[in-house]
């Protein structure tokens, strides 16, 4: 008689990445690739590694790699505005890109605000991130660079190119021109704006793209038709009030984001301004309620997860001291319903 226990799982936390390899039918270097997240691996040899982690329960011992790294395991998120669907998609992303890596985000918001920012970074550092990563921030390039000399830094948004600071920034001035081109091609000659932030880089390359598509088709500047806003419904609620109250024509309207359109819509809905029969109207960012917004928003559309998700990677990378090798993802226009050929 066999009185022989049978063989028991490991306890969580006891399998090694030995084990993982050997289920997973890898290499030990592939898993500890994949754990590390700095280089990617193969579709399929993922799917086996993730297999073989959750057959075996793997369990990295966090503290004992932070302690043979010399670091912390931990990043510092920040964002502009924790409740806005644009950042919440964008932290989305980055979490996802973290996930399996062994790094954890800590997250926190600076409300367009330069010397909270840089207050922020400064704390984050002090609690020995080993990274941080900027959500289309609003400090100077020069600033971030020093930063980025105590911790690996990538900002979205911004043009930079460091062993210790990298950014990430998508074409804008090109989006704010599809936007515009667009209005343009359904043949509005009368087209308002409704602008993003003052101190933001993306909001003035957004201006941008519209003033080169309203030159390509000879049609003067008119600054009575440009509106400050700040991203938010809000801002695009009153400065559309103050487009409707200032007695210049308009057919067309190019907010600046998806939020300040849907408050721009409230403001035209609440005069009986019909959309897009009375006055077109298209955003930018594509979040995910414009589709369910009344008439479905015509917009730009930038990969909020995507980009995440890469600057989350590009941090880790720098961190394990590789050269990031990136390829941004592009602008795209989405035509929905609240755009139409003017009459």
């Amino acid at each position: 008689m066999n009185t022989k226990a049978p063989r028991s799982r490991p306890a969580s936390g006891s399998v090694t990445t030995v084990e993982v390899a050997r289920a997973a039918g890898v290499s030990v270097a592939t898993v500890s690739r994949f754990l590390s997240g700095a280089n990617p691996v193969s579709e399929a040899k993922r799917e086996a590694i993730e297999a073989a982690i959750a057959q075996l329960d793997f369990k990295p011992n966090l503290l004992a790699r932070s302690l043979k790294r010399g670091r912390s395991m931990t990043v510092g998120v920040l964002t502009q505005d924790v409740n806005s669907p644009f950042f919440t998609e964008t932290v989305l992303g980055a979490e996802s890109a973290l996930e399996g890596t062994g790094y954890e985000p800590l997250i926190a918001s600076v409300h367009w605000n330069p010397k909270q920012e840089a207050d922020r970074i400064r704390r984050l550092i002090a609690r020995k991130v080993d990274g941080v990563l900027v959500l289309v921030g609003s400090l100077p390039d020069a600033q971030l660079l020093r930063l980025a000399e105590d911790v690996p830094i990538v900002a979205t948004g911004r043009h930079l190119r460091s062993p210790r600071a990298w950014g990430l920034r998508l074409d804008n001035e090109q989006g704010g021109y599809l936007a515009t081109r667009h209005l343009l091609d359904l043949g509005h000659r009368q087209i308002a704006h409704i602008q993003g932030q003052a101190d933001s880089v993306d909001a003035r390359d957004r201006v941008a793209g519209y003033r080169r598509a309203l030159e390509e088709f000879g049609l003067p500047y008119d600054k009575r038709l440009v509106m400050q806003g700040n991203f938010s419904e809000t801002g695009g609620l009153l400065a559309m009030n103050r487009l409707l109250d200032g007695g210049h024509s308009f057919t067309a309207v190019f907010a600046a984001n998806d939020q300040t359109a849907y408050g721009a819509r409230l403001a035209l809905y609440r005069r009986g301004v019909r959309v897009p029969e009375d006055v077109s109207l298209i955003g930018f960012d594509d979040l995910p309620a414009s589709v369910f917004t009344t008439p479905p928003l015509t917009t730009v559309r930038q990969p909020m997860f995507d980009i995440g998700r890469l600057a989350a990677r590009v941090l880790v990378q720098l961190i394990e001291g590789q050269r990031p090798e990136v390829e941004l993802p592009g602008l795209s226009l989405v035509v929905r319903e609240t755009t139409g050929r003017l009459r």
